[in-house]
């Protein structure tokens, strides 16, 4: 009964929309990870996927990149993505995935989960301000801080030995001294954050390691090589 994490899958099964177009790391890789998947995770293991699902536009249209998410090992708890458009209104995806007998799956919105003894709770996050960004960046930040707290707080309502945050986008970035993400952590003894978002040369960008007191780890796919990380067992 493990818990494991990897983000930005950006499946494409429902739609054409080839990633090896963005290099050959990404050749053949909904077999890689299918392949790594099974041969990790168990049935009674959990997987966290903090963002970047599916290609799909619609709800309607994401359907084969669900059936394949369902179809792996274990139980499959999902934050949204900036790339996650088919994202809607909880009770019309909680609805969607039961029609569908999508039954692995949890998602994450304003929301924890608890899965074994970790209290799991998430915020798609957003790109941190900068002296120079635009107001309406600013405004989306906000309110994802406002998501993060709502989320912490559900937590309250969960007995676990741990908390753990999934966020999309890095919680904190190198060279920028704003820590509200970090902080609203901290505030809540939050031991762990899990992040995606970053690719290729971003790697390098990444803050991995402990972090003011919160362990940072950067979980995307690619990262990765299309391999889900433990993250407690």
């Amino acid at each position: 009964m493990s818990i494991y994490a990897i983000s930005d899958l950006h499946l494409s099964l429902s739609i054409d929309k080839p990633m090896d177009i963005f290099g050959s790391k990404w050749e053949n890789y909904i077999e890689r990870l299918r392949e790594n998947w099974q041969s990790l995770i168990k049935e009674n293991d959990t997987v966290l996927i903090p963002g970047d699902i599916s290609w799909a536009t619609y709800l309607e249209d994401s359907y084969n990149d669900f059936e394949f998410i369902n179809s792996l090992n274990g139980k499959k708890i999902i934050l949204k993505g900036n790339h996650d458009y088919w994202w809607s209104t909880m009770s019309k995806i909680k609805k969607y995935m039961n029609e569908q007998g999508f039954e692995s799956m949890e998602f994450l919105h304003n929301t924890a989960v608890i899965a074994e003894n970790t209290v799991v709770c998430g915020s798609r996050g957003w790109s941190i301000p900068k002296p120079n960004s635009a107001e309406e960046d600013i405004k989306i930040f906000e309110r994802e801080k406002i998501r993060l707290i709502n989320s912490l707080e559900n937590a309250k309502k969960i007995s676990g030995e741990r908390i753990v945050v999934c966020m999309h986008y890095p919680p904190v970035e190198q060279g920028n001294e704003n820590r509200d993400f970090i902080n609203i952590m901290k505030e809540y003894k939050v031991e762990a954050c899990i992040y995606g978002h970053l690719h290729d040369a971003s790697h390098k960008r990444a803050i991995i390691g402990d972090f003011s007191g919160i362990k940072l780890k950067l979980v995307s796919a690619d990262y990765l090589k299309f391999s889900p990380v433990l993250l407690y067992e």
